[in-house]
């Protein structure tokens, strides 16, 4: 039998839910590795609703789960249901929705509070030694809830290839380890089984990203 691997997805779309590009790489990468997954997503609304065409927030109301379901073709369950005992490992892909409905990151940062549904279920996998695995900006997830853990969202010096290189030292300042690695390269956590890349957070070419989280995610199945 196939490993089974929660995928937890925060909306759709770059700046106001999942990553739909990072979201997909997870899926198609699963499914090489013969793993199954499960998504899931919280049935809350999404903290506001952007215009992908403008990158400007609307009046528009949306929900997590409904908008999740775009990406997992209707197969989705809500992440209060989640049970960590039937599954083997937890991906979050990233995208804006991780800093917005997952959490608070978005606006207050280090200060942020993790939904709390997301915070047991990353604690639930974490006590139960299974692996996470996280790209973009879901790592600042785990740099919240495991201090002194190790990940890396990339860089930690701001340039054009790395315009969000300062979220690597707000996770430092949170007590974290960051580990500076290229978009195609990945960072284990040995100890808390944590697997993380830096996906988008890195303006690379589409199919480096898509390589990165491959890496990622035959890791995350390995120590599964």
């Amino acid at each position: 039998m196939g490993k089974k691997v929660a995928v937890v997805l925060a909306g759709c779309g770059v700046y106001d839910g999942s990553e739909i590009h990072e979201s997909s790489a997870v899926l198609v990468h699963l499914s090489r590795e013969g793993a199954q997954a499960e998504i899931y997503a919280p049935d809350v609304d999404q903290m506001h609703v952007v215009d992908h065409t403008k990158g400007q927030p609307t009046q528009e109301k949306r929900n997590v789960l409904v908008e999740s379901a775009r990406i997992a073709r209707g197969n989705i369950k809500d992440l209060a249901k989640l049970d960590v005992k039937g599954l083997d490992a937890l991906i979050i892909p990233g995208g804006f929705g991780v800093a917005k409905n997952l959490s608070t990151w978005a606006t207050q940062g280090k200060n942020c509070i993790i939904s709390k549904e997301v915070e047991d279920v990353l604690k639930a996998f974490h006590a139960a030694k299974k692996p996470i695995g996280l790209c973009c900006i879901s790592p600042v997830l785990a740099a919240k809830i495991f201090p002194g853990c190790e990940l890396t969202v990339g860089h930690d010096t701001e340039c054009e290839k790395w315009p969000y290189a300062k979220t690597a030292e707000t996770m430092k300042e949170l007590g974290c380890k960051h580990v500076n690695k290229h978009v195609t390269e990945i960072h284990v956590d040995v100890k808390n089984k944590l697997v993380t890349t830096s996906a988008f957070m890195c303006n690379a070419p589409i199919h480096e990203i898509y390589d990165g989280i491959g890496k990622m995610v035959k890791e995350v199945v390995r120590l599964a």
